[in-house]
């Protein structure tokens, strides 16, 4: 049995010895660079970076957007069973409670989020 890993073994050695092999390679000939204030300065499309790097950002922005992903995940799951509906009735009643189970909680979810307020802009 543990012959049965030693080709697993070897590739495993192998690329390990080419990244050091690499590495060092790259240590011993490569030249270091010599520093000054330009080339250590962060690469602004040709622009000097003046100010902060990102513009700050509504936390309701993200708030907005992870209900999205959420939402949109849960008719990701939807779909697939809506295009069995047909044959998963036909064989049992218990698909359609199901998924209305799970509509329920989805229509729960997004009554809770907006009495909280989650998708009020303007609070």
């Amino acid at each position: 049995m543990p012959t049965d890993y030693l080709p697993v073994l070897f590739q495993i050695l192998i690329a390990i010895g080419f990244a050091a092999a690499t590495l060092t390679l790259s240590v011993v000939f490569g030249r270091s660079a010599k520093t000054n204030k330009t080339k250590d300065s962060a690469y602004e499309c040709g622009m000097l970076p003046i100010g902060d790097g990102a513009p700050r950002f509504s936390v309701k922005f993200y708030l907005v957007a992870m209900l999205f992903v959420i939402f949109d995940i849960e008719v990701v799951f939807m779909y697939p069973w809506a295009v069995q509906f047909r044959d998963l009735v036909s064989q049992s009643p218990t698909a359609l409670v199901s998924m209305a189970g799970f509509a329920g909680i989805l229509v729960f979810a997004y009554v809770y989020a907006l009495k909280k307020g989650a998708l009020n802009w303007k609070s």
